[in-house]
Parts: C-alpha cells; structure tokens; sequence
C-alpha cells in the first residue's frame, strides 16, 4: 500500500426490508451499490472503487485503500414479566 495515500471512507448500512448491505455514504464520487453479506460488498468495492476513480480522476494511485464502516440497528429482548 502506497503509505501517502489516506484511505478513503465508505458506511455501509443494513436494509432490513430489502436484506442487503448498501453503501450509505462514500467519498468516492457515484458509488452506490449493494449486496446480501459484507463479504460479497467489500468484494465489488475492491473492483468499483478504482474504476469510479479512473473515471472522474486522471492520477490513480496503483493501490486504493478503503475503510468501510458498517452500522446496523438491532433490538435486544429481555424476559418481562
């Protein structure tokens, strides 16, 4: 990884009425999209990411480095009585 080269921020949040992760929030310019697991988001990320920069910037670095952040609501149940 080319260490001058902040890593550029992506949130991904849990749609639970459509059961996917999706990209809420990007520094990357047109970034949207979505998938089932996080596992298979990051993978699309990995290929989406450098080809949106190719297209709205013309210095690449040969490395990207992303954080994803990831937020997801849930509700604990506790036994009332």
């Amino acid at each position: 990884m080319e260490m001058n080269v902040k890593p550029l921020f992506i949130r991904a949040d849990w749609d639970d009425e459509a059961l996917v992760w999706f990209v809420a929030d990007s520094e990357v310019p047109g970034l949207a999209t979505e998938a089932d697991t996080l596992e298979a988001l990051v993978e699309k990320l990995k290929v989406m990411v450098p080809e949106l920069l190719a297209a709205n910037q013309s210095d690449v670095p040969c490395e990207v480095p992303f954080e994803l952040m990831t937020r997801r609501f849930e509700m604990a149940r506790v036994n009332c009585h």
